[in-house]
């Protein structure tokens, strides 16, 4: 069961990681289309999407430190830290932009901490 904790953890983190890109480097380009931000409104969202995408980065370290810190104790902390938060955020973001986010963010995070507990059992 750890194995599939670590497996979605990792999914969960590659989601992320692009989700930070989409929303800093290249948001004037692919991620206004995948956000589907009117081409008048790019302009004005740009510097709060890069915003947001420095915060999904952080959850992106957290997962990385959960995935790969040398000690059991502290990678498990990290890990519960950071999936929680992406949990929480996709809460957030199905309650307050789109419910798709609680299916693409939201779903998958708690399916790997579901795993990370039933692992240590």
């Amino acid at each position: 069961m750890l194995l599939a904790a670590q497996i979605l953890a990792a999914i969960v983190l590659l989601l992320h990681v692009y989700f930070v890109l989409l929303e800093t480097v290249l948001f004037r380009t692919r991620g206004a289309k995948v956000f589907g931000v009117p081409k008048n409104e790019i302009e004005m969202r740009a510097a709060a999407m890069s915003n947001q995408g420095c915060y999904n980065g952080f959850l992106v370290a957290a997962i990385a430190l959960g995935l790969f810190y040398p000690d059991p104790a502290i990678a498990r902390a990290f890990m519960i830290y950071g999936l929680v938060c992406v949990v929480i955020a996709g809460i957030w973001g199905a309650v307050t932009v789109s419910k798709r986010i609680l299916f693409i963010q939201a779903l998958p995070a708690a399916l790997a901490l579901a795993a990370l507990f039933l692992a240590k059992a």
